[in-house]
């Protein structure tokens, strides 16, 4: 790798963003025979009931509805379920595309996932292999390959932590020491003005206003369809969370397509005016 090359982190939340449904609603929620809308229910009702994360109800809320229908909990099943994971248009193709738009530039692109969804099920779509690294939510499996208990959880706050690692070039997911450790900025691997955070809803609030913080890029998508979406969206820049809107069409006509490619060229080339600092003696 030429090190003289910037690195650009490209980081996605996954429902909502590249995906128009929560990932559970493809496959899972059919093979244990409830709704969609009844299973999220009986989440939110159980994280209001106990005072608990949603993330760790939705969890427990995936046993206990798999044991009601005698279902175990394989990791090869979840794999199995993210090969029925729906996409916007043009998102399986979109990391290439962008990858090689990077390097007609002179720099080099990297896709990170930073999800409150399951990692398994991320690892089962045809595109998990675009990623760098899937930062997600996970199961703890016995010897048989079946989950036995939560492994990772992984809420709005805990989103951030992801950032912060991805900044100075760590993908373990329990690593909590050289994260917290003091490294000088021009060390850290991907500095945050090189880092674009697209998201859709409450859980990536706190990504995005960190980034746009640190001097990087964040952009809102929204389902194209939906207007309560878009409002969602407008309503995130107008509260000066996020630096752009865009519907989640990443097709190669797209605004998407075209927003990204811009903010890669003002990358770029920030980077490049560095090189003329300081002033010549």
């Amino acid at each position: 790798m030429d090190m003289k090359k910037p690195i650009i982190a490209l980081i996605y939340d996954f429902d909502g963003t590249l995906s128009p449904g929560n990932m559970q609603e493809f496959g899972f929620i059919q093979a244990i025979d409830t709704t969609p809308r009844r299973f999220w229910q009986m989440s939110d009702e159980l994280a209001q009931g106990q005072d608990a994360s949603n993330i760790l109800s939705y969890m427990k809320m995936m046993f206990d509805e798999a044991r009601r229908k005698n279902i175990r909990l394989m990791k090869k099943d979840f794999n199995d379920f993210g090969r029925m994971v729906e996409f916007f248009p043009g998102v399986t193709d979109w990391f290439r595309r962008i990858r090689e738009y990077g390097e007609s530039k002179g720099v080099i692109i990297e896709h990170y996932i930073n999800s409150s969804g399951l990692a398994e099920i991320i690892e089962g779509t045809p595109i998990a292999k675009e990623f760098k690294k899937i930062f997600a939510c996970s199961f703890i499996y016995d010897e048989n390959g079946e989950a036995i208990w939560p492994g990772v959880a992984v809420d709005y706050t805990a989103k951030t932590q992801y950032l912060f690692k991805i900044n100075k070039g760590i993908l373990s997911m329990r690593d909590n020491k050289l994260v917290n450790q003091s490294q000088a900025e021009d060390k850290k691997r991907i500095p945050f003005p090189h880092m674009i955070y697209f998201g859709d809803g409450d859980t990536d609030v706190p990504c995005m206003k960190i980034v746009k913080m640190w001097g990087g890029h964040s952009v809102a998508v929204y389902a194209p369809d939906s207007e309560k979406k878009k409002a969602d969206a407008k309503k995130l820049l107008k509260e000066g969370r996020v630096h752009f809107v865009t519907p989640a069409d990443y097709r190669p006509e797209s605004r998407t397509y075209a927003l990204t490619c811009a903010i890669i060229d003002k990358i770029k080339a920030d980077y490049d005016l560095k090189a003329f600092v300081p002033a010549p003696k």
